[in-house]
């Protein structure tokens, strides 16, 4: 279900990027995970990002990912790219060319390690807004990049006409409710942390960029529906019964232990990428611990 402009409401999971055992991308298992959520009432897709290894990523691969994707998707589901970069000029011809491949919407990543200022990030994010043909999303996630889009920043930013949304994944919730004031039916916020879905849904989020999605694609759509439509109970319960297996997705460095638990459950997603390694023995023997809770659950 669209919101009043043109994004998504929901779940939206953040895909990972299955690869076969040489570390090339398995496109036949993309398939697979695409068909998988738009039967499972995932709400969007995002290809290219964090979790899909965008760092490790070719552009040659992710411009044949993007076009596999769209294809498969074929309109049935809300796909939306990752697209951003440190370096300002490459984020503004990814955008430009990954807006243009038949997707919703992209995510742009604020700039990371060469940290910016205020103006500068503004800057930015409206260099890439003004090429883009699709909605841009913001991704805030200080504790990967370093730096955060500051509450002047987005003041700035959510009244420019192609910036739709921000991805909040700074686990503040004294952040997340100072930029609150700045949504409306033309700006919106998605949760970017899994632990913190109902606080952002309180705060006037329409959603979820999810990782838990990957493995819980119709608990996350529930939760978030359920909320959106008044069950708050609901929604609140099925936050904290499942926060221990969402802590544990993230034991290691993202999308290590959800790969490990999609391989686990028979997903068959393959390896992550070097520089990321395979779960530690210890790390991963907590996550099965709790997969095998809750496994007669896990859909």
């Amino acid at each position: 279900m669209l919101a009043k402009d043109c994004m998504v409401k929901g779940s939206i999971v953040a895909l990972v990027t299955p690869f076969n055992a040489d570390g090339s991308v398995n496109y036949d298992k993309l398939g697979e995970l695409i068909e998988y959520h738009v039967a499972n009432k995932t709400d969007g897709i995002v290809l290219l990002g964090t979790t899909g290894e965008s760092p490790t990523l070719t552009f040659e691969e992710e411009e044949k990912m993007l076009e596999y994707g769209v294809k498969k998707a074929n309109n049935r589901i809300f796909m939306i790219a990752g697209s951003g970069s440190n370096c300002s000029r490459t984020a503004i011809e990814r955008s430009k060319a990954y807006s243009q491949t038949g997707v919703d919407a992209i995510l742009v990543i604020t700039p990371y390690y060469n940290r910016t200022n205020t103006s500068g990030m503004v800057k930015h994010f409206e260099s890439i807004a003004d090429v883009s043909a699709k909605p841009v999303i913001m991704y805030n996630v200080p504790g990967r990049t370093g730096c955060s889009i500051s509450e002047e920043a987005v003041a700035v930013l959510c009244k420019h006409p192609q910036i739709k949304a921000i991805k909040e994944a700074s686990g503040n919730i004294s952040y997340l409710c100072k930029i609150a004031k700045f949504l409306d039916d033309d700006f919106v916020m998605y949760s970017g942390n899994d632990d913190m879905i109902v606080p952002t849904l309180s705060m006037g989020g329409i959603g979820v960029i999810s990782v838990w999605a990957n493995i819980m694609p119709q608990t996350s759509h529930k939760l978030v529906y359920d909320y959106l439509h008044g069950d708050i109970e609901s929604a609140r319960k099925l936050q904290t019964r499942y926060l221990d297996l969402i802590n544990d997705l993230f034991l290691e460095t993202n999308p290590i232990p959800v790969k490990a638990a999609m391989n686990y459950l028979g997903y068959g997603v393959g390896p992550c990428r070097m520089p990321l390694d395979e779960m530690s023995a210890t790390a991963k023997s907590k996550l099965i611990a709790e997969i095998d809770k809750l496994k007669a659950e896990l859909k």
